[in-house]
């Protein structure tokens, strides 16, 4: 897997994951906030399986 997520991307990424993953375990938000999995881990491991299949990337060192 090359990475694909970068920068800003990654960052929010990973506090909207956290934020959704808090507001759902210890607010008692609803179970649908557990979706912050996915961001999180995306932001984590700099991956995400959406964008090749768009073309696209937030790497400075994929945009030539």
């Amino acid at each position: 897997m090359k990475a694909n997520v970068g920068g800003v991307d990654r960052i929010l990424r990973i506090v909207l994951g956290v934020a959704l993953i808090v507001w759902a375990a210890v607010l008692g938000g609803p179970v649908w906030a557990w979706i912050g999995i996915v961001p999180l881990a995306t932001g984590l491991i700099r991956f995400c399986p959406v964008y090749p299949l768009f073309g696209l990337s937030t790497c400075s060192a994929d945009k030539r």
